[in-house]
């Protein structure tokens, strides 16, 4: 008895295996994920930016950090220098908190 009901289970599974199933027979999907517009405001210092900042960050992230003093953006770089490892040379720091501190607090036009 057992071995009528075990033979039409194993008949199911191994038509089941024989079966075409769509998502195993798929042809893979290529994703393609839209342009990232480089939205840094063009300030002197934004190549300086997008060469080190874009490394780790997207633009859009850095552009809707709120208004931040220069002090804030100098603890800001050396927490990513000191913790996070960001490779900021030492001749880019000024001019690089220069760039941050003026896109973040435009002025009034």
């Amino acid at each position: 008895m057992k071995s009528a009901l075990l033979s039409p289970v194993l008949a199911c599974l191994a038509l089941s295996l024989l079966l075409p199933h769509p998502p195993l027979l798929a042809a893979p999907r290529k994703l393609e994920l839209p342009p990232e517009p480089i939205t840094f405001p063009d300030l002197p210092g934004v190549q300086l930016a997008k060469a080190h900042c874009l490394s780790c960050h997207s633009s859009e992230y850095i552009t809707t950090q709120p208004p931040l003093p220069k002090k804030a953006w100098t603890a800001s770089l050396e927490k990513m220098r000191l913790k996070y490892g960001a490779t900021l040379p030492e001749d880019a720091l000024e001019p690089l908190l220069d760039y941050l501190t003026r896109a973040s607090n435009p002025e009034p036009r």
